[in-house]
């Protein structure tokens, strides 16, 4: 077996189980679950019905490149949705469907990272830069492909944005992809475009790929502030090529249908190519049905404003009474919350399982402990998934655990 398995860390979820293993909740309460963020809102009706009406082509073989008119429905979208000049995105060379994003930035990386042995003190071994906290997958694709995960610390002191410049240069000439989240999650953080233009800047002199995950681009808070994206970026620092630079989208978060498992990856052409070519051997076509629905998801933008005032509403419910208990920011978008527990994270949501049978998810598991200690100890990330009523329940439930149990 690879022998690079035994460097992967359990996953939140898997660390999660064994807290609350043997962990009894109220029976009088039914239990809410808060920690994985699993969209629950009801799927849009266009996606269904397309899906519905063309199961009969499951009898062919998708091609990895995908469907013209799909890849053409996706840099359109783009397009509409970063005010970008028409025929700026080219659906040929500059999209690419995948199988959601998780999928799809766990191979990237094996695809783009040069692991070869170091031929010398100037070929050191390679680097993936990531947030700290952040989506697990970045770190497990780093280390199976060869690379060292390098943890960029984000947090209520520098606002939840990466600091690029405390980044040695000796680092940078080793770093061969980072990753970029925005909105972030856990943080709900939104990049601004002059940070993910000096990330830019930092690629073209050091040479390593930007990886933007923008699969929360369309939950916002603010219909007024739409969270820029990395293209946007590109073309504003005049690169019309995209060069250096992807972008992972999903419809799971917009949409709200994430068994489709249907997202798409855009952005330099070059680097598609060649990221085309190792998924012809990875066997990761979308299947036509699939593809056909999602063409209906990305034309349609009704359901997904109709989608954002859902968690828009959310938000406006539950952070009083949470804030009426706990240290807690509305965050610039995605669905989650993340409150300062003021103790250890870990006893907060398993004691308030046992009290409430509300489920979080401990903060310290989203991160890694850095010279500066774990940036995700002593918060919990709280997933607004479920339905509009159950999570106004759940922050009164959460609201009178902390009252019950004061720090």
């Amino acid at each position: 077996m690879n022998p690079l398995l035994r460097r992967l860390h359990a996953y939140p979820f898997e660390r999660l189980g064994r807290l609350l293993s043997g962990v009894p909740g109220p029976a009088h309460l039914a239990p809410i679950r808060m920690s994985i963020g699993e969209p629950q809102h009801e799927p849009p009706a266009c996606v269904l019905s397309t899906l519905r009406d063309n199961l009969h082509r499951l009898g062919t073989y998708p091609t990895t490149a995908g469907l013209p008119q799909l890849r053409s429905a996706c840099a359109r979208w783009l397009e509409r949705r970063y005010g970008l000049p028409a025929g700026s995105v080219e659906e040929g060379t500059m999209v690419l469907p995948v199988n959601g994003t998780r999928e799809a930035l766990f191979a990237f990386v094996q695809a783009a990272v040069d692991a070869r042995p170091a031929s010398g003190p100037a070929s050191a071994d390679p680097l993936v830069l990531m947030p700290n906290p952040f989506y697990q997958i970045y770190e497990g694709a780093a280390l199976l492909a060869g690379a060292q995960p390098h943890f960029l610390a984000t947090t209520a002191a520098n606002g939840y944005v990466p600091d690029l410049d405390a980044v040695p240069e000796s680092l940078w000439r080793r770093c061969q992809v980072l990753f970029l989240c925005s909105p972030g999650n856990p943080t709900g953080r939104v990049l601004p475009l002059a940070f993910l233009r000096r990330a830019i800047a930092l690629a073209d002199r050091h040479g390593f790929i930007v990886a933007a995950d923008e699969c929360y681009t369309e939950l916002y808070l603010d219909e007024d502030r739409p969270p820029p994206g990395l293209l946007e970026a590109c073309l504003a620092a005049g690169h019309d090529r995209f060069e250096r630079c992807v972008a992972f989208h999903s419809l799971s978060k917009r949409s709200s249908v994430p068994g489709l498992r249907s997202g798409f990856v855009c952005g330099d052409p070059q680097i598609l190519s060649r990221f085309l070519l190792y998924r012809t051997y990875h066997g990761s076509a979308m299947p036509v049905p699939t593809q056909l629905a999602s063409i209906a998801a990305w034309e349609d933008e009704e359901h997904a404003a109709a989608n954002r005032r859902l968690y828009q509403e959310k938000f406006e419910r539950v952070l009083p009474i949470l804030r009426s208990c706990l240290e807690v920011e509305k965050p610039d978008g995605a669905f989650y919350l993340w409150p300062d527990v003021r103790g250890d994270d870990e006893r907060f949501v398993r004691d308030l399982y046992a009290s409430q049978a509300v489920t979080a998810l401990p903060g310290s598991y989203l991160a890694r402990t850095g010279p500066d200690g774990n940036p995700g100890a002593g918060r919990v990330r709280i997933s607004l998934v479920p339905p509009l009523e159950q999570c106004v329940e759940a922050a009164g439930r959460i609201r009178d655990f902390v009252r019950r149990n004061p720090t």
